[in-house]
């Protein structure tokens, strides 16, 4: 397994954490590293993605003659472990990750044309209508409509769980526009502009007390025919191609030692580190770190050595996961009453909001803990994971 890095590698790392210390903004670390959030607010999101984009570093994934950096595999993941662990926002995906691919492979002339470069220059700010109420997992059941009326569709139906439609000017859409056999036929891939008459958000509030997610509502919603993606009734083809990116290509490690920095941090405030029965559980979550850490690296060699990462992608995902929720709910008790939410806090301790476990609470432990939960269902459940594995490595 070839893991080393060559020394214009080390360069490249050395130039990244450069860049992060010179060029992020302090607010915006700040806020992020304290957010117990999945993703950034939207003005945070695109303050930082446009100083991205004014580097050049925005879109390592996308090929050079749109945009991208033409970054090696390598490059790739020191850049993606580095931003990671330095506490920088992620790159919001569903623009950049997701429906830019998509247009790239499947959308017409005129709309590589006038998409890309706004999605490159986070002009536009995406949502992803695919789930909905009853149709998850399972989402060839999905319901929501689209019947054909001149040259427009007029749409009916909801979405669920849509990350930051309160936020977005476009949401990449699956709706049915036939009923067939295989229910994967006659369903439809749509850019619905979020201003349309008939588009209604509302708000779903999380455990972690954030407003990422909401309900979206079509009701009557007309789309020019020339906003499909790819033909009609494809639209099944389109959305796997998209779930390979929503799916793949991240790395976790860099996330998980932030946490794990987060974590050991708290246990010193609160004198756990000569608490056996703790230190036993913190070492434990190192070694599954480390782990983790380690399969990165031998998938990151076999893309090296152009070989396809097979199910070490699946692997990655699900214990990454995993051991990202581990963290939290170790997080959890080593803030001890501190992870309690901030308004019972304050009416036990009166105002004396001072010392830093308390402080390392309220910036986030419960609602990261809470959100983190979602980690094994996003992208891909893990039962999704483990059947895959089941098929690819045990040959069942």
């Amino acid at each position: 397994m070839d893991t080393g890095l060559s020394p214009e590698d080390e360069a490249f790392r050395q130039q990244v954490r450069t860049f992060l210390r010179e060029k992020l903004p302090e607010d915006i670390h700040a806020r992020w590293k304290e957010s117990g959030m999945i993703f950034p607010d939207k003005p945070d999101a695109v303050r930082w993605q446009k100083i991205l984009h004014e580097q050049g570093w925005i879109a390592p994934n996308w090929p050079l003659e749109h945009g991208g950096t033409g970054w090696t595999t390598t490059q790739k993941y020191i850049f993606e472990t580095e931003t990671a662990s330095y506490g920088a926002p992620p790159v919001i995906p569903l623009g950049l990750r997701m429906v830019g691919p998509v247009i790239m492979k499947y959308g017409t002339p005129e709309q590589k044309a006038h998409f890309l470069p706004r999605i490159l220059a986070t002009d536009d700010y995406w949502c992803q209508g695919y789930s909905e109420p009853g149709s998850g997992s399972d989402l060839a059941s999905l319901k929501t409509r689209a019947v054909a009326d001149g040259d427009d569709y007029v749409v009916n139906g909801s979405k669920i769980w849509t990350t930051h439609a309160q936020f977005a000017d476009w949401m990449f859409c699956l709706v049915r526009t036939s009923d067939e056999p295989k229910r994967q036929n006659g369903i439809t891939f749509l850019l619905i502009p979020m201003d349309t008459p008939g588009v209604d958000v509302r708000p779903i509030i999380t455990l972690g007390g954030h407003h990422e997610v909401n309900q979206v509502f079509l009701d009557d919603v007309r789309v020019p025919q020339s906003n499909r993606v790819g033909p009609e009734g494809d639209g099944w083809t389109v959305a796997k191609y998209l779930l390979e990116f929503e799916r793949g290509g991240g790395f976790a490690s860099g996330r998980i030692a932030l946490n794990m920095a987060r974590l050991k941090r708290m246990a010193d405030v609160n004198g756990l580190n000569d608490d056996n029965s703790f230190k036993r559980k913190l070492s434990d979550l190192e070694i599954q770190a480390e782990t983790i850490a380690i399969s990165e690296l031998r998938m990151l060699s076999k893309l090296k050595s152009g070989e396809n990462p097979g199910a070490d992608a699946s692997v990655i995902k699900l214990r990454g996961s995993e051991v990202n929720q581990n963290v939290t709910e170790l997080s959890v008790e080593a803030a001890g009453l501190f992870a309690m939410p901030f308004e019972q806090l304050e009416a036990m301790a009166g105002d004396n909001r001072t010392s830093t476990a308390q402080t390392e609470a309220e910036a986030g432990v419960s609602p990261r803990y809470f959100n983190y939960r979602a980690n094994t269902i996003f992208g891909g459940t893990s039962e999704v994971q483990k059947g895959i594995l089941a098929k690819v490595s045990l040959g069942l």
